[in-house]
Order: C-alpha cells, then structure tokens, then sequence
C-alpha cells in the first residue's frame, strides 16, 4: 500500500535513506546521491511539512518513499519536453527511495503508477521527473512504463553534488 506519509515514518524513511547509501558506499552507487548530504531526514521532514511525502507500507513495514509534488527545479526549463502543461498541470516525482533490501519486487513500478493515478485525480496532463544518468535501472523502469527521455542537465543535486540529470516525461 502507498500512502501518504506521517510523522511516524520518517525515521523509517531516514533509515531507508542511509540503508541505500550505506550500500551504495560499499558497492558503488546507483543513485549518485551522498550519505549526509542527499537525502537526509531534514528532506523527509520538509516533504511531509508540505504533504508531499509518500511511503509504501507492506505488513507494517516502510518499504520505500517519494516525494510527489508540481515543483519542477529550475534545470527543466533545459528539458527537451514535447508534452506543454500549466504548472499546475505536471506532477513530479523526487527522491523516489526503495532500500536494497526492499527491491525487486515491485515497489518502485508500485511507486510510478500511485503517481500516475495521483496525478489524474489532480487534473495533471503530464508526468516529469529526473534521474542521474548513471542509473541504468531506474533508466530501464521507466522506460518500460511508457516514459521518454526529454533531454537534460547538468546540476548540483541539494547545492553540492555534481550530476548529469535526465529527463523523463509522460502523458497521462
């Protein structure tokens, strides 16, 4: 089950975030996030401020997190986006975070297609959001979904970390 997070969770969310890069820091990274610095709980704190922060729950256990919202960062004016919306019409999904314990089995296509359906019951058209070019599996994910690649940028991730983002978008 997803659904939208609570106060509870974050130290679930916390602990799901350092289980992904304690992991990546020991077997290389996927995600090209850094332990202390992206995500941290402060990310988990300030999305569930907002009601932006979704976890998946299975038996009473925290499987995964993401934060789903309409702010698109600053680097997608740099999108090569060939679906036009409103702002208000675009759902986007941030630090989508499935432990290494927890994948393969089908939280994160669980996670995109929450989205995609809290995007409809929003009145969203479009779907958007970015992954670090170097993340081969999430790349695959969604494109198996139905995504296109929309271009990309090159960034600071939270400030400090440098990274070649993709762009992902989809019509609903």
């Amino acid at each position: 089950m997803i659904r939208k997070a609570k106060a509870r969770d974050i130290d679930a969310v916390e602990a799901g975030y350092n289980e992904l890069l304690l992991y990546e820091k020991e077997n290389g990274t996927s995600s090209n996030w850094v332990l202390n610095l992206y995500p941290v709980r402060a990310t988990a704190e300030n999305a569930l401020k907002e009601g932006t922060l979704y976890v998946a729950e299975e038996n009473g256990v925290i499987c995964g997190s993401a934060v789903l919202n309409q702010f698109q960062p600053e680097e997608y004016k740099l999108g090569n986006w060939i679906y036009d919306a409103a702002e208000d019409k675009v759902l986007v999904i941030h630090t989508l975070c499935i432990p290494p314990s927890k994948k393969g089995k089908g939280i994160g296509t669980a996670f995109v297609k929450f989205a995609e359906a809290l995007a409809r019951a929003m009145g969203c058209t479009v779907m958007r959001f970015d992954t670090w070019a170097g993340n081969s599996a999430a790349k695959a994910l969604y494109t198996k979904l139905g995504y296109r690649a929309a271009g990309g940028a090159d960034v600071m991730l939270a400030g400090v970390i440098p990274e070649e983002q993709i762009f992902f978008e989809k019509k609903l």
